[in-house]
């Protein structure tokens, strides 16, 4: 949520903004004029109450001295103040409540980083590193892989639940869990991280506070009768441990990673990627999460961006390094960056991590803030999250790499200890 003083003082900055970032229809100006409005009622509710609080005494006044007709005629005056107070109070209420959802609808402002486009064909590729491999057969893609190695099965996930499900079999579902072992065993053991195990459902306010609801609830699944919905991303619970909370100042930076299972309609992808596992309902995702002072958020992001591509590193395959231009931003990022692996028998750059800084975005909207020192005014921290990394992307990228000629497929070294010293799925 953006800051309405701030607002009213930048009105062009803001809309020039929106215009940035594909958002022209965002309800600037009416979260404006709503608050004008709201401005105007207190101002005339506050004059109201003193005309009351100093007309009360009068009548008191009048009352001793006998002049019964005037306090009378006053206190009449004072209790069609009252009346007039109630009906403003109540039409504060509506405003406010107006003025609330228009606020939660305005996406974040871009950082002056942010490199001015109008969609993703025009992000930058800041690097790339490491080479394409170079087979000396034609690589499989790995729905086909997986189907002949008999650790993939996608008749029995359509049958089960439906399209875009699957199932992992034997060394596939060890592989996949392998690679979230190994990767929150990275992020704790050597990028001081704190594992958090989450709730996977949450409260419809937890969503509100990292601007998942009300834009995007209809890419979310909820139940009804509870109004429990499910998590997109580990993000909303972790991001929500300290909504309502005021912080030490010394507790700062905090770093945690949590491995959840994610949850998504993906109707903004409908007929994209229907071939494989890029894109599922339910998918697995480590992610990391990060509070820290303003002062230090961007070099926080650079350092976020890289703890996700030592996991590249580490896996020994090909990706690069994307950043967003304000055309390509998500709702919540101030600016964002991406890391690709290349798969080279999709013959595409698979997204395995966007890393983001929302600076106070989402800490408006949940409440987050912090002591510099004891007694010291409360300010809104800054949140920043990445994916590291996102299945089933990353074993996407780990089948089709490490493939070889007979159909078998080569574990990475950094994953044998976590399959019991397995080399090659065959």
């Amino acid at each position: 949520m953006l800051d309405i003083r701030y607002m009213r003082e930048h009105r062009e900055d803001v809309l020039a903004a929106m215009i940035a970032v594909n958002a022209e229809d965002a309800p600037v100006q009416r979260a404006l004029d709503l608050d004008e409005r709201r401005r105007q009622i207190l101002a005339r509710v506050e004059a109201l109450r003193a005309e009351r609080n100093a007309g009360s005494k009068q009548v008191g006044q009048l009352m001793r001295e006998g002049k019964r007709a005037e306090g009378q005629a006053l206190q009449a005056r004072m209790a069609a103040i009252g009346d007039e107070i109630k009906a403003l109070d109540e039409e504060l209420a509506q405003v406010e409540t107006e003025l609330q959802d228009a606020m939660l609808r305005i996406p974040n402002l871009p950082h002056p980083s942010v490199p001015v486009g109008r969609d993703e064909t025009e992000n930058v590729v800041v690097r790339t590193e490491g080479a394409p491999r170079v087979f000396d057969f034609e690589p499989l893609p790995h729905w086909d892989l997986g189907t002949r190695l008999d650790i993939l099965d996608f008749d029995r996930g359509v049958k089960l639940s439906g399209t875009r499900f699957y199932v992992l079999k034997a060394a596939g579902a060890r592989l996949q869990r392998a690679l979230i072992t190994w990767m929150l065993d990275l992020h704790t053991q050597t990028q001081g991280y704190t594992e958090i195990y989450p709730p996977y459902m949450v409260k419809a306010e937890t969503l509100v506070g990292t601007g998942n609801l009300p834009k995007f609830g209809d890419n979310l699944y909820r139940d009804a009768e509870e109004d429990f919905w499910w998590i997109p991303t580990a993000e909303v619970p972790v991001t929500n441990l300290y909504r309502d909370e005021i912080l030490d100042g010394e507790q700062l930076p905090i770093y945690h990673v949590a491995y959840t299972p994610c949850f998504r309609r993906e109707k903004m992808s409908s007929g994209r990627d229907v071939r494989g596992i890029k894109r599922g309902h339910q998918f697995d995702k480590v992610e990391m999460v990060k509070f820290v002072r303003p002062e230090t958020s961007m070099d926080e992001l650079m350092a976020l961006v890289a703890d996700a591509e030592a996991v590249c590193r580490g896996l020994e395959i090909p990706y690069r390094l994307i950043q967003m231009c304000t055309g390509d931003l998500s709702f919540t990022a101030a600016a964002k960056y991406d890391l690709e692996l290349w798969a080279p028998g999709c013959q595409e750059w698979l997204e395995v991590s966007s890393c983001s800084n929302f600076e106070d975005f989402q800490a408006r909207r949940a409440n987050i803030r912090f002591r510099r020192a004891p007694g010291a005014r409360p300010e809104y921290v800054h949140t920043l999250n990445g994916s590291g990394l996102a299945l089933p992307r990353v074993m996407i990228a780990v089948l089709e790499n490490y493939q070889q000629a007979d159909g078998t497929v080569r574990v990475p070294e950094v994953l044998r200890p976590y399959m019991g010293g397995l080399e090659v799925i065959g």
